[in-house]
């Protein structure tokens, strides 16, 4: 329960793949046989991609992942003198390039969040300003899961004659994006997408690239990309980054089969139903907005996250203190601290983020181990010591 930081490849997906390891080996950039086999190959994925997010396959940019994606979008558009806006609940991939970026001159501004996670339209109309030139906001908060409107924050932003980014990493996959002309984000500029968010391989991403935008690379070599990113395409990992796009497309649809986003937010709120039922002095961060529909985060009371994400992992049970990027950090979690959690109640936090594969059985089971992990960790807290004692 931890899809989140990573899901398991889809055997459709590993299927796709296997001939481009040894078969059909070839360089993307080769004029041989052998390379335009594989350039085949990277074209009918980059057109996969296109279908999901609705957008032109000359738009897409194949990158390493999520982390590149959002680099490659914040310093491949910014120079000194410009201002960005960003967000206080981001990604670490978007802060700390916020951060780097603020030391060769970019002005940058971070945006506070609600008390539930939101982005305010009116606080992001309070910060523009005639020398911002890209904001970047997350579509899915990695550790809540609370969607932002990002329609209208990407509108408010062109009105103001800037670009717009959203890390799309854990929205890719769960929720609809049309990236069309005319569609609902025909605002959106700049997308990041990580494949092995959407049971593809590690290791691979996209970032949809509007036309007109211009871009300047990170890297530089050959040609690659349309000149946006240099170096020999991953095409095992293409491959397998455009099939899942195909598989995620057919259970987006709406005559999805039963196991589609519906049901596995029934799964999801059934779990969060579960534990709320049978654990005192528990609940949800950020309920009552929006989320993706395989994430909840909670806070147990008296409770270290990570004690718990431990004795849970000993049960068999895979969870997450917070974003999988931070594992072994000792500070609370940034984006629940920007909501006004305090750091105890921050640091008994934990995400659960089922993926496709899980079924109504594992979340049974989950509901039994959980609040037993929760109530023998309880025992030795003082707080809960102290609390229990008066009460008696």
């Amino acid at each position: 329960m931890d899809a989140n930081a990573t899901t398991p490849l889809l055997p459709e997906v590993f299927d796709a793949m296997r001939p481009f390891w040894i078969e059909h080996f070839g360089n993307a950039s080769s004029i041989h046989q052998q390379g335009q086999y594989a350039r085949a190959a990277v074209d009918h994925a980059r057109e996969s991609v296109a279908r999901l997010l609705h957008c032109r396959a000359t738009e897409i940019v194949f990158t390493s992942g999520g982390t590149e994606s959002d680099n490659l979008a914040l310093t491949g558009v910014l120079e000194p003198g410009q201002h960005l806006i960003t967000t206080t609940t981001e990604h670490h991939a978007v802060l700390h390039t916020a951060e780097a970026l603020a030391t060769r001159g970019i002005e940058v501004t971070f945006l506070p969040c609600t008390p539930q996670g939101l982005i305010e339209p009116a606080t992001l109309r309070a910060a523009l300003r005639p020398n911002t030139r890209l904001v970047s906001i997350i579509f899915a908060n990695n550790e809540t899961g609370t969607i932002q409107p990002i329609a209208e924050l990407a509108a408010i932003t062109h009105t103001a004659g800037a670009l717009f980014h959203t890390d799309a990493v854990q929205a890719a996959g769960k929720l609809p994006i049309d990236l069309s002309p005319k569609g609902p984000l025909q605002h959106v500029d700049l997308l990041s997408v990580s494949g092995h968010k959407i049971y593809a391989p590690q290791g691979t991403g996209i970032l949809f690239v509007r036309r007109n935008v211009r871009l300047a690379p990170l890297f530089h070599g050959g040609t690659h990309e349309r000149q946006r990113r240099a170096g020999t395409e991953n095409v095992p990992g293409i491959v397998g980054l455009g099939k899942a796009a195909e598989l995620a497309q057919q259970w987006l649809t709406e005559d999805a089969p039963h196991d589609g986003p519906t049901h596995l937010a029934a799964l999801r709120d059934r779990l969060e139903q579960g534990i709320l039922a049978t654990i005192p002095e528990s609940g949800v961060n950020g309920a009552g907005t929006p989320r993706v529909c395989n994430t909840t985060n909670l806070y147990f009371d008296h409770v270290e996250a990570e004690a718990l994400v431990i004795a849970l992992d000993l049960k068999g049970l895979s969870v997450s203190g917070g974003s999988a990027c931070q594992s072994g950090a000792t500070e609370p979690s940034h984006v629940l601290t920007a909501m006004g959690l305090s750091p105890a109640r921050a640091r008994a936090s934990v995400r659960f983020s089922l993926s496709r594969l899980t079924t109504a059985d594992e979340v049974e089971a989950a509901l039994t181990i959980i609040p037993a992990a929760v109530a023998r960790l309880r025992t030795l807290s003082p707080t809960w010591q102290k609390q229990t004692a008066a009460v008696a």
